[in-house]
């Protein structure tokens, strides 16, 4: 991309156009996204490079973070990306580049604290890689890792139980570690992981179903409808949706009762 075309461009517009690229999971999309905030923020840190090695200040560029932070970022998405296409190398490849960002010159105490922020996703990520991609091995250890850090819980817990669907793991025993916490989901609607107990409770529910016990799987359907209306994202909705009416004769008619108040429920917001 040439240079004329990068300085028009502005990072935090760029790390907007990620997030709506991720939220449609269009993963090529997200992939290009990444590559142009890459190279946006390298453009400016070569420009602050070439003025700082003429003892003259570079011009101001506004920035709603410290410049490391949109290469951890950029790092992070193209990983992701990877990561949802199955390619396990080139993820890892991204996890060890976001991982290590203290090589940036000037960083003061705000960019210290990026560089920290994006080498403890990068611990968090590398164990997600390896757990979806197989390695029952390291879910102890995984299980350890979240009980040290208990605000990583929803995401791990995601992963685990998403590999355990996926691989057919028996997890029962992880998730009588989380208990208190499981309790929790789905209840605070207006919580910012809203879509991280999405998807949790939506892969739960295929857990469940797949151990054959269909009510625990409309249960947490029931939870994963609501939080996919507060999301207002129609394909989880759909998904949802699709997967309780599979397991309508095994509901019970309290399950069926309240899947028809949070039907309506919804017919009426969208009047």
């Amino acid at each position: 991309m040439r240079k004329s075309i990068l300085k028009s461009l502005k990072p935090d517009i760029i790390v907007e156009m990620l997030d709506m690229a991720v939220a449609f999971e269009n993963w090529n999309k997200v992939m290009e996204r990444a590559d142009m905030l890459y190279q946006c923020v390298q453009s400016i840190h070569e420009e602050r490079q070439e003025y700082q090695s003429k003892g003259v200040p570079a011009p101001h560029i506004h920035i709603e973070r410290p410049l490391v932070y949109y290469y951890g970022f950029s790092h992070l998405m193209r990983g992701m990306a990877h990561q949802k296409m199955g390619q396990v190398d080139q993820a890892r490849a991204c996890i060890d580049q976001y991982g290590d960002l203290g090589w940036m010159e000037d960083l003061d105490e705000v960019g210290m604290l990026v560089v920290q922020e994006f080498k403890h996703k990068a611990q968090v990520n590398r164990y997600a890689l390896e757990i979806e991609a197989g390695q029952v091995q390291l879910l102890e250890e995984f299980v350890n890792f979240l009980l040290e850090h208990s605000e990583e819980w929803l995401v791990g817990l995601k992963v685990i139980t998403e590999a355990a669907v996926r691989h057919r793991w028996q997890i029962d025993r992880v998730l009588q570690v989380f208990e208190d916490q499981i309790k929790g989901v789905g209840r605070e609607t207006d919580s910012s992981n809203n879509d991280d107990m999405y998807r949790y409770c939506y892969q739960r529910a295929l857990y469940e179903q797949w151990m054959g016990r269909p009510q625990e799987a409309v249960d947490f359907i029931l939870q994963a409808i609501r939080l996919a209306d507060k999301l207002g994202m129609d394909r989880y909705f759909i998904r949802c949706t699709a997967l309780l009416e599979s397991l309508r004769e095994e509901a019970t008619v309290d399950q069926i009762g309240r899947y028809r108040v949070i039907l309506e429920g919804i017919g009426q917001e969208r009047i």
